[in-house]
């Protein structure tokens, strides 16, 4: 794609978010859209969005299950960027109407105390650099019309980020066996989906691995303070206003995000 079609595919996706109307794929009017193009619309909205304030507080890495990408008909990990304004207080009540299509997925999160960066970068160093981690729940969403999407469109889409909430219990690394942990997702109290954190490219610690040489190679640095979702544990599970959906991970603790009616938050 030449940077003028870059611009026009970004300034699509921004006025997604503006209107909350979902738009067509970007594939289907730019059906060479090559992973390098994505990532490039996804860049430009990123810097639109520090432009106007918005900060950057993370990493998300996506599509790292083997149910995540069947579920959405890829067959490789991507990333996408997290800022302050996406994050959610644990069990405080959000705005259904933020979201277009909104879909929940547990994640257990990295907070590092040191920065990490690639290439080369090792599981050892990413262990080192890992302060604590929190239970998560990442709010996925899209601005592609009825999740009709290629992996090109998910990257230039920020990797279909929407938000996250964080668990308040931090816990550190020594002890914990990320890849046998276990996770139960409940949606009003009925548990919908079980998993561990193995199915996360066998351990989590690996997505972070990959998302630190990838960014690497692109010259940007994981920062210290900043939270890294490594990817979904389970199928990603559509959400509805007035719904309360929890994950319960063995040994850190739970996390619980709310949402309430949309285009209004509910009173706490």
């Amino acid at each position: 794609m030449d940077p003028g079609s870059v611009e026009k595919a970004a300034a699509a996706l921004l006025d997604a978010y503006a209107t909350r109307t979902p738009i067509a794929p970007l594939t289907a009017g730019h059906p060479d859209m090559t992973v390098a193009d994505a990532y490039a619309v996804q860049l430009a909205q990123v810097e639109a969005w520090t432009r106007a304030g918005a900060r950057i507080k993370g990493h998300k890495v996506g599509l790292t299950s083997a149910a995540m990408q069947r579920q959405m008909g890829v067959d490789q990990p991507d990333f996408g960027v997290l800022l302050h304004t996406m994050f959610f207080q644990d069990s405080a009540p959000i705005d259904t109407g933020r979201f277009l299509q909104p879909r929940i997925e547990p994640e257990i999160a990295f907070v590092l105390g040191r920065p990490l960066s690639g290439p080369g970068a090792t599981a050892a160093d990413a262990v080192a650099a890992v302060e604590y981690v929190l239970p998560a729940l990442e709010v996925i969403d899209s601005r592609i019309a009825d999740w009709k999407i290629t992996l090109p469109d998910t990257i230039a889409d920020n990797a279909s980020s929407g938000g996250v909430v964080l668990g308040t219990r931090p816990v550190r690394l020594d002890g914990l066996d990320l890849s046998l942990m276990g996770c139960l997702l409940r949606r009003d109290g009925d548990l919908v989906d079980t998993g561990a954190g193995g199915a996360v490219l066998g351990s989590p610690i690996n997505a972070l691995v990959w998302l630190a040489n990838v960014l690497g190679e692109r010259g940007v640095t994981l920062e210290a303070g900043h939270v890294v979702l490594p990817g979904s544990i389970t199928a990603a599970v559509p959400v509805a206003p007035g719904e309360t959906l929890t994950a319960e991970f063995a040994g850190i603790g739970s996390v619980t995000a709310r949402f309430g009616e949309f285009g209004k938050e509910e009173a706490s």
